[in-house]
């Protein structure tokens, strides 16, 4: 990847003269069969300007509460798009047609916001990495051309998902207005993500990309990895499922375990019950080299990715084990 990065030929991406980007854009909105992409820093800029571009101040967007634009991107629904949200109560993260019918504010009733987006993650990262049903997704399209709304695509794992369920990007591409994904999840670029949407939607998106301050000069450096990134490392998403399912089982003995979602993918996420000090087993851990993650008062959240080798695992079964006893 750093060989394919010091290769790249660039230009000035702000003026669309950076031929590595522009190569990237194109594999990627023809792997999706969708129009147009754009090249960001993060999936937090490329998910901030799909919500801006779909709303105007004082409008709503549907999500679940488990949400990522929600949780963790700053309130940049507010801050930047000046929308509210309509928060749903799904299962691990994901919610149905009939959940979205149900919320959608009746539009001739000026004391309700209007309801312009809904907006789904794939995989759902609090929802320790599960996968969307393709099917409920296209009864929420149905449910939104019905209704007049746009539906975006959080896929900061997406390839993650199409990995574990056996799916195509096109299937995916079809059923969504705008889609988000990160290069520098597991694919393992160091940073970028790809917005993908018509070309009146890139165009304008391309704007607030400048505006968002996200215009690049050379970034044809990283576009190369994330290149790369395609070409390499997606069938490879294989094996940190399977990691993260190993250690699912393995935390099955756990001292102080409460729960432990069902790992689909490469995110194992676990409670503990009140007995356990989260920060002693993250001590215990981090002591062995191993980075987790607290999400929560007793919750805890494990990523695999492709820098996890077999010598980890066994670092880390015996992490767990030794915690245990």
């Amino acid at each position: 990847m750093r060989e394919a990065m010091a290769q790249a030929r660039v230009g000035d991406d702000v003026y669309g003269e950076d031929e590595t980007v522009n190569a990237l854009q194109e594999k990627v909105s023809a792997l999706f069969g969708m129009e147009a992409a754009l090249f960001c820093p993060s999936g937090t800029m490329t998910n901030q300007i799909a919500i801006r571009a779909h709303t105007r101040p004082g409008d709503e967007v549907i999500c679940d509460q488990l949400a990522h634009i929600y949780l963790a991107e700053g309130g940049g629904i507010a801050v930047i798009s000046g929308a509210s949200v309509r928060l749903l109560n799904g299962w691990k993260g994901m919610f149905t047609a009939a959940q979205v019918a149900e919320n959608i504010n009746p539009i001739d009733d000026s004391h309700f916001p209007r309801t312009r987006l809904v907006a789904i993650e794939n995989t759902v990262n609090r929802g320790g990495g599960c996968c969307w049903d393709l099917e409920e997704i296209q009864r929420i399209r149905n449910t939104c051309d019905l209704n007049g709304l746009a539906l975006h695509l959080d896929g900061a794992r997406i390839f993650n998902a199409m990995v574990a369920r056996g799916e195509s990007a096109k299937s995916h591409g079809a059923l969504f207005h705008s889609i988000s994904i990160c290069l520098s999840k597991g694919l393992g670029a160091p940073v970028g993500s790809i917005l993908l949407g018509t070309q009146e939607f890139i165009g304008y998106a391309h704007r607030l990309r400048k505006v968002f301050g996200g215009g690049m000069r050379q970034s044809g450096f990283l576009a190369a990895a994330g290149i790369y990134a395609l070409d390499n490392h997606v069938a490879r998403l294989k094996s940190d499922h399977d990691k993260a399912r190993y250690v699912e089982r393995e935390l099955k003995s756990l001292r102080g375990l409460k729960t432990v979602l069902a790992a689909e993918t490469n995110i194992v996420i676990f409670q503990l019950d009140a007995s356990v000090s989260p920060e002693s087993l993250l001590k215990h851990l981090s002591g062995l080299g191993i980075i987790a993650q607290k999400i929560g008062p007793q919750t805890i959240r494990m990523v695999f990715h492709l820098d996890i080798t077999d010598s980890h695992m066994e670092v880390i079964t015996s992490a767990i084990r030794t915690f245990a006893q």
